[in-house]
């Protein structure tokens, strides 16, 4: 998957520490947002979640204005990691069956968990990985300009 479609998907992370960054990062983020709105191909994934005895993933898929679709996911004995990759796993899968999409958009605050799905090597994550690859597979092979940015 690396080897093929590197040039189809990248990763944007920002160090909280930094207030004059992490504004400069926000306005990217705003930027983003409204830059959907005008192109309708254009698919935003938005994932947070909480870790508490539960693990609770909530996701949202927006296509311009519209909230395509909600989910909340509570899951009990699995860690936050593993809580936000599937959440991000029921995303994408949700989008590559859509029309007229060319750029997923993942805004998450598990850019270290999105990284892992991209690694080769075997952890406790991969059979996400797996599926979440299979996916993006098929929406890359679809359109050689389809992209996915974390």
């Amino acid at each position: 998957m690396v080897n093929n479609f590197s040039d189809c998907f990248s990763f944007i992370s920002v160090s909280q520490k930094d207030f004059e960054v992490l504004t400069a990062y926000y306005n990217k983020l705003d930027d983003i947002y409204k830059d959907s709105l005008i192109n309708q191909d254009t698919v935003l994934i938005i994932t947070n979640s909480i870790k508490n005895n539960i693990a609770t993933s909530i996701s949202y898929i927006f296509k311009g204005q519209e909230i395509i679709t909600k989910s909340i996911h509570h899951t009990m004995n699995m860690t936050s990691t593993k809580a936000k990759i599937f959440a991000i796993r029921c995303g994408i899968n949700h989008i590559i069956h859509l029309q007229n999409v060319t750029q997923i958009v993942v805004i998450t605050n598990a850019i270290l968990a999105a990284k892992q799905i991209f690694n080769s090597s075997v952890y406790p994550y991969q059979l996400h990985s797996i599926a979440i690859l299979k996916d993006l597979k098929e929406f890359f092979t679809t359109n050689s300009d389809n992209s996915i940015m974390f």
